[in-house]
């Protein structure tokens, strides 16, 4: 049986004026501390990745969910602790409640993938994902190398979309997703429009958007 991973703690309820736009507050007993979708339709179905097979076993899988839950829930305090402040940084609130919800979401493709094997993110990235994108002189994170001949794009592309999927932080989503920009405009267009390294952009980005809490529009076939 499918099931997802939902904690949330409410702040208190003087928090519901004061950091309106950021918290939601309902007359309910309990405290819980809502993420936000900034205007953003979201949408609970995984992209359809089901014919993906991940890199890790069963174990490593039981032993990556229960790690996320407990960042998951260090999440969820720290973010609580940030909207409970007399002076609130409305900055870092933000940030800390967009990782919140992008943790969350992780944390359900993890659950999906240990109830159903289905929808398995291709790789867990630990340690994750790190790229600082004004730094131009930066390396990029990569595993592939940096090459752009057909095979080499497919691998480029195949790492990019399991990192993508493995997002934990705005951090790692912002950064991947400017990656992806660079990268693309690389290879040569032969090798750019390559179908099964076009087809990881695109998961790639898919993962990027649900990650974000956005829908994605599927564009029906022919």
């Amino acid at each position: 049986m499918l099931w997802w991973y939902h904690t949330h703690v409410k702040p208190p309820v003087w928090a519901c004026g004061f950091l309106i736009g950021f918290l939601a507050c309902s007359g309910a007993p309990s405290r819980q501390l809502a993420t936000p979708d900034q205007g953003i339709a979201t949408h609970a179905q995984l992209a359809d990745f089901d014919d993906v097979a991940p890199s890790y076993t069963k174990a490593e899988l039981d032993t990556a969910l229960a790690a996320e839950r407990t960042t998951l829930a260090a999440r969820e305090r720290a973010a609580a602790d940030l909207a409970a402040k007399d002076d609130v940084d409305a900055d870092a609130l933000r940030v800390a409640l967009a990782d919140l919800a992008i943790e969350r979401r992780f944390v359900a493709s993890l659950e999906a993938c240990a109830a159903t094997n289905r929808w398995c993110p291709p790789r867990l990235d630990d340690p994750p994902w790190s790229y600082d994108v004004a730094n131009e002189a930066a390396k990029l994170p990569l595993d592939a190398q940096l090459r752009f001949d057909r095979d080499d794009w497919r691998k480029i592309t195949a790492e990019l979309f399991g990192r993508a999927c493995a997002c934990r932080t705005l951090a790692c989503v912002d950064s991947l997703g400017t990656a992806i920009d660079r990268l693309e405009l690389r290879p040569m267009p032969d090798i750019r429009d390559d179908d099964t390294a076009a087809a990881a952009i695109v998961h790639a980005r898919e993962c990027l958007h649900r990650l974000r809490g956005k829908a994605i529009a599927r564009v029906p076939a022919r």
